[in-house]
């Protein structure tokens, strides 16, 4: 069985542990209302996508 021969750093756990970490979210102001909204998604306020309105939103 492979055992370590050395105790692995905390530098180098650092190193190894770098990509695993929560990626903040990617908003951007709807150009309709203003509200904030996921880049290329129909905005939940008022329903517009790229200018035009795809949903009626009551």
């Amino acid at each position: 069985m492979a055992v370590p021969k050395r105790k692995t750093s905390p530098s180098k756990r650092g190193m190894r542990r770098s990509h695993d970490s929560l990626k903040v979210e990617a908003f951007q102001e709807c150009s309709n209302c203003g509200e904030l909204k996921r880049p290329h998604h129909v905005c939940n306020a008022c329903g517009h996508y790229n200018g035009r309105e795809i949903l009626a939103v009551a």
